[in-house]
């Protein structure tokens, strides 16, 4: 319902906090009927919120998280204080910045990052190499890093200059810290990267710190792009 994030919703079940038609509820998988259920949260009514859907341009040095015990900035900070409860749809790291996607609608997220979605995420990375046609494809067909196999469903040159590459990688799955382990890997330090796509969703010209709402067609596109995804179920790269 937009309250707040699985995660959190679960603690607060657990907590007791959580009434169902006048019940206390501490097992989160208990199954309620949206739109005929009373639900409460420490005793308030919960209505549903108007759907939100955001497109951030995260900075680097900046965490994708609600809070920090180190007391970094995180992308909260980044959004109009009167803001309802967002979360970020997947996540950067705090050196990468770029397109992050935050909404309210927790069935919109988990569409996109259902493994079988295959959604295409673009960046633009740099490192510190001027990069050959051998290392590109070992990237198309995979290396092995602690157990996992990682690679790139697509990957090309942008731009290469003395001593470092700007690459385009596209992947369309990810396991944590994906691209850095790759590239470490491969024995190469990423100096930037920055995520320049979610789908058909472009990163533009958002300034770094701005967020704005998708539009009504960028919101259809995606939800079309999704459909046509889910359908075909294609499988694609080489890391399957």
């Amino acid at each position: 319902m937009g309250h707040c994030s699985r995660s959190q919703a679960a603690s607060l079940v657990k907590a007791g906090r959580v009434e169902v038609g006048r019940r206390i509820v501490r097992d989160p998988e208990t199954p309620v009927r949206i739109g005929h259920d009373q639900i409460r949260v420490d005793g308030a009514e919960l209505v549903g919120h108007i759907r939100i859907y955001l497109a951030m341009h995260k900075p680097r040095g900046v965490v994708t998280t609600a809070s920090d015990e180190q007391g970094r900035a995180t992308v909260y900070h980044l959004l109009p204080p009167d803001m309802p409860w967002v979360g970020p749809i997947g996540r950067l790291d705090k050196a990468s910045e770029g397109l992050l996607l935050l909404t309210n609608d927790p069935e919109w997220a988990a569409k996109i990052t259902d493994p079988a979605s295959h959604v295409d995420k673009v960046y633009h990375v740099q490192v510190n190499w001027v990069m050959t046609e051998d290392l590109l494809e070992r990237m198309r067909r995979g290396i092995i890093v602690d157990g996992d196999r990682l690679c790139a469903k697509a990957v090309r040159m942008l731009r290469k200059g003395a001593k470092n590459s700007w690459l385009e990688i596209t992947l369309d799955h990810g396991r944590n810290r994906h691209i850095r382990r790759m590239m470490e890997g491969l024995g190469l330090n990423v100096v930037r990267l920055m995520r320049v796509a979610v789908g058909p969703l472009l990163l533009g010209d958002l300034k770094k710190g701005s967020v704005r709402p998708l539009t009504a067609n960028e919101k259809e596109e995606l939800d079309w792009w999704l459909a046509l995804r889910k359908r075909s179920q294609k499988t694609t790269g080489a890391c399957r």
